[in-house]
């Protein structure tokens, strides 16, 4: 009987080369870069040996007047930099992929922090890369400057192909190219022939297609990465007017196009505003102008959903950045019938926050990404138990199923105990919040892999005193506790209880998740700024109340900047009339109204209600743990740990990750030494 996703493994050829399947891993960010060499060639390995018929890099600056710091990209000014770059290569091929490099000049989105040499623009204007608001203006690009650029990606496309790359971009998506910004009407005000028309304005590109192809086309194939809708209606490009326009020009002339819609947070929209598939209206036209493979992305999770879009010509290629990185073995998964195997995205964009945040990226599902290298852990093989010893843990909320599966699959005898009926701890609860329910996917994907594991044992609705932990007689004891929100309003703004904390109107996130809900005027004091806040305010309105948002940061849910989230937020909550009062504390809490506090000026105002929900700090639930704490030292115990909400609540990515940890370090002895590799510059 044939694989009903057999499509999905046919050859595809590219120019001169040949993708051994249709799963395109497209072009992503990382945090590692040019700093982390290393890191970043096991993890994109990682994505070959998983089945990835072809692996990219992320953005690759190819001169330092395109300089993207304080963000960690790639790097290919000089032929110094190719033996980094050989690495990935090395790493991708061993496991008979392409490997493909998207090279790039980002104009008006490189602020050049680090070279300190102005910006190239079609014009002379502010640059919105870096914080967005850099005080840096481009100047704008004479002739000779276009030939440099020319000659400088020309120069970088023979390093990628000395490298080894297979696929060489030239890059005109996410509004951070300057190919893209001289495609761009509002951008390019030029009068001579690289303005006006968009036959002009296309010109940079399509030369810099025939440069890169002329170079290096023979065994190179040439892709280009579009943006063809930036979502700004005549204001921008768009696939039914010069987006549609611009394919149309080019259709014949690169070997590959991967479309997508612009800018990065479009692109890359969190499940909470976008679904499966969402690029589809817009890149499907693409295929009916050329007769080049296509590539495109929408976060598929679905084999279903694949096969159909290949079938329906949307794409010849699947595009995945963020489901390669939640399960780098998907295509694997698929090709040998273990679809329920697969740990689906849940479109969070914690991996995002790896480049908005400078670090090495993360994953909420996958524990072990960007911990290739320097912890040496693999997603789907960890080693084997080193002895007998059976383990308890407490809790089943992300951290302790976590910690659980992966125990068991190390070959341990695992007791789960769980207080609730229900497993999931906090993403039971949160993902029955508005736009959350994808997230329920934690939950969902280790109970399957828990449910196979005969060496795990599941009691849920069975809370555990310190004596009934010491009676069940393990000698291994793992705390995953979690975590519950403060009622007094402690957080990183107020370091004294709220006066009125204590009064009966008083709601936390807990009563709301719990269905215990206020009426009438809300005001809801988010002193959290990530999602928490928002959501709730969006539940409130949904369930008839008046919802004023009060937080102490200049913008609501302020941290969803770093999962690109934030003006959808925010537009959001102002489309359901929550009333918006950023740069505000509560200063006291009354029967009937609360007291709030400027937090520069120091003014205050009285705003009417009846109802506070106060989404502040958590309090770790260690109690068990500190209980528990003498046994370890008398020897009852043979070993006692706490991970996850009830060690230090944060993120669920960072429960699922100390869950995971743990599982790894059990057995192992203590030691002071720092528990990862580190990337050195030897002097």
């Amino acid at each position: 009987m044939s694989n009903p996703f057999d499509i999905l493994f046919e050859p595809v050829r590219i120019g001169p080369v040949v993708a051994p399947n249709r799963f395109y891993q497209v072009p992503h960010c990382n945090g590692l870069g040019y700093r982390m060499p290393q890191a970043l060639a096991a993890m994109r390995g990682i994505k070959a040996e998983g089945g990835w018929g072809v692996v990219c890099t992320e953005e690759v600056e190819i001169h330092h007047s395109s300089d993207l710091s304080p963000y960690i990209e790639g790097r290919l000014w000089a032929d110094e930099d190719i033996p980094a770059m050989q690495r990935m290569v090395e790493a991708v091929h061993r496991h008979g992929a392409l490997a493909g490099i998207e090279l790039t000049h980002n104009g008006y989105d490189a602020s050049n922090l680090t070279s300190r040499t102005p910006p190239l623009g079609p014009r002379s204007m502010s640059v919105f890369g870096g914080s967005g608001f850099d005080p840096v203006q481009a100047r704008r690009a004479d002739k000779e400057d276009i030939r440099n650029v020319r000659r400088w990606h020309r120069a970088a496309a023979l390093r990628a192909r000395h490298a080894g790359f297979d696929i060489i971009y030239c890059y005109a998506g996410h509004s951070m190219s300057l190919a893209m910004h001289f495609l761009i009407r509002r951008y390019n005000d030029r009068t001579d022939e690289y303005g006006g028309s968009l036959e002009n304005r296309v010109r940079l590109l399509r030369e810099l297609i025939e440069d890169t192809k002329e170079a290096v086309g023979d065994t190179c194939a040439i892709a280009v990465r579009l943006a063809v809708d930036e979502l700004l209606g005549e204001e921008g490009l768009t696939s039914q007017g010069e987006g549609h326009d611009v394919v149309a020009m080019l259709a014949e002339l690169p070997d590959l196009w991967d479309v997508n819609i612009s800018n990065w947070s479009h692109d890359s929209a969190t499940s909470r505003f976008e679904k499966e598939g969402f690029q589809e209206p817009y890149i499907a036209f693409v295929k009916t102008l050329t007769s080049k493979p296509v590539v495109g992305v929408g976060r598929y999770t679905s084999p279903e959903a694949m096969v159909s879009a290949i079938r329906r010509g949307v794409m010849d290629l699947i595009g995945a950045a963020r489901p390669s990185i939640a399960d780098p073995f998907l295509p694997q998964k698929i090709k040998e019938g273990r679809i329920e195997d697969i740990r689906e995205c849940i479109g969070c964009n914690i991996c995002v926050t790896g480049d908005t945040r400078y670090v090495p990226i993360r994953c909420t599902q996958n524990p072990t990404m960007g911990e290739e290298w320097r912890r040496e852990w693999h997603p789907e093989i960890i080693a084997p138990k080193k002895s007998d010893r059976p383990v308890l843990v407490v809790g089943g909320g992300p951290a302790g199923l976590e910690c659980a599966r992966a125990l068991g699959q190390r070959g341990y005898e695992v007791a789960l105990i769980e207080a609730r009926r229900e497993l999931g701890g906090r993403v039971a609860l949160e993902s029955k919040l508005p736009g959350l329910r994808e997230w329920r996917r934690v939950l969902d994907w280790r109970l399957t892999q828990i449910q196979k594991l005969k060496n795990i044992s599941v009691y849920p609705g069975s809370p555990m005193t310190a004596s009934e932990v010491l009676e069940a007689g393990y000698p291994h004891v793992i705390l995953a506790t979690g975590a519950q929100w403060r009622r007094d309003g402690l957080g990183r703004t107020l370091w004294q209880p709220i006066p009125g904390h204590d009064l009966p109107h008083i709601f936390t996130p807990d009563d709301l998740m719990a269905e215990r809900l206020p009426a009438g005027r809300v005001v809801l004091f988010d002193d959290d700024h990530y999602y928490m806040g928002g959501v709730l305010a969006e539940l409130l309105v949904r369930q008839g109340c008046q919802v004023t948002l009060v937080t102490p940061a200049p913008l609501v849910s302020y941290w969803t900047q770093f999962t690109l989230e934030q003006e959808r937020i925010q537009r959001g909550l102002m489309s359901l009339g929550v009333g918006l009062q950023p740069q505000h504390a509560l200063q006291a809490i009354q029967p009937e109204a609360v007291t709030l506090a400027h937090t520069v000026s120091g003014a205050t105002t009285e705003l009417p209600c009846e109802a506070v929900v106060l989404v502040t700090d958590r309090q770790p639930n260690d109690a068990l743990y500190q209980a528990l704490k003498p046994a370890l030292a008398e020897g009852v115990l043979q070993s006692l740990r706490v991970i996850g909400d009830a060690e230090a609540p944060n993120i669920i990515a960072q429960a699922v990750f100390a869950g995971h940890l743990a599982a790894r370090e059990f057995d192992d002895p203590p030691s002071d030494e720092t528990p990862f590799r580190i990337e050195r510059v030897t002097v």
